[in-house]
């Protein structure tokens, strides 16, 4: 998926951790903007925002180290905006209207603003806790959602895209229910970043459990166009232990997200290095 070849920095060094350290290594936000001048002018401003930065590295750091849970920072929402956007073009692609279009008469460069908001603002919760963040970050990105809108749309249209925004972080929680096309797309796109070890499901920094196994099983999530339905989500694995991201997590954000009769999942097991119970799960 081209879209996902990310230039992402290492992890800081023991020795790399004051503000100023890991400022220097500042992730820069990029998705494809496709002539959305809205979204162009948005993803400049939120480089140029050093309080929303700070906030990502605080939550990183309640994540990472301090509960020693994987990543929940700036590397993790520039994923999951990514993800989000190509899952929001295959949808309209196919004809799938988003809500903003549909409730409000805006336009789909309108839905990806919302869903740029809401994937990049979805944890910064974390920077006060993780039990109940997806809460705290309502009130967080409030305030960050009206500064980085500002100029962008007229008050009214802020508010309802703000509105819309705030909807889709809490409904990417655990039980969330999503009431839109742009709040399922977050959802399902926060799931999806499960590829090479970097599990959304908490565990023990070098634990042998099945959630370390699992998390370190999923070689590649590649996402296309389906024949059938909207999207196609294939899923290269090199070890069984990786169904427990696909049925623990990632159906547990299907379910529910408005998205379900738009995504088909089809998982292979590849090399040959355990007995083989199966070759192929779908969804």
């Amino acid at each position: 998926m081209d879209e996902l070849e990310l230039d992402l920095p290492a992890e800081p060094s023991e020795r790399e951790r004051t503000v100023a350290d890991r400022f220097r290594r500042r992730v820069v936000m990029n998705v494809p903007d496709r002539d959305n001048e809205k979204l162009a002018r948005l993803i400049d401003a939120v480089n140029r925002d050093d309080e929303l930065y700070a906030l990502w590295v605080a939550s990183n750091v309640n994540a990472m180290e301090r509960l020693g849970m994987t990543d929940h920072g700036p590397v993790h929402v520039k994923i999951v905006m990514n993800i989000a956007a190509k899952l929001l073009r295959l949808l309209v692609d196919r004809g799938v209207q988003p809500a903003v279009v549909q409730n409000y008469g805006l336009g789909v460069d309108d839905a990806a603003v919302v869903v740029t908001l809401a994937a990049l603002l979805h944890d910064v919760g974390m920077s006060i806790h993780r039990a109940d963040h997806e809460s705290y970050s309502l009130f967080i990105a409030q305030d960050r959602i009206r500064h980085l809108l500002s100029g962008l749309y007229d008050v009214a249209t802020a508010t309802i895209i703000r509105s819309e925004a705030l909807h889709a972080i809490i409904a990417h929680r655990s039980g969330g229910a999503p009431l839109t096309v742009e709040a399922g797309v977050v959802r399902v796109a926060d799931a999806l970043d499960m590829a090479k070890g970097r599990s959304r499901i908490p565990f023990e920094a070098g634990s042998a459990s099945i959630h370390s196994v699992s998390a370190q099983a999923i070689e590649d999530v590649r996402i296309e166009a389906g024949e059938e339905k909207a999207i196609r989500l294939s899923i290269t694995m090199s070890n069984s232990a990786g169904l427990f991201q696909l049925d623990q997590l990632f159906r547990e954000k299907l379910r529910g997200s408005g998205l379900e009769p738009y995504v088909e999942l089809e998982a292979h097991i590849e090399g040959e290095t355990e007995k083989r119970l199966l070759k192929t799960y779908r969804i």
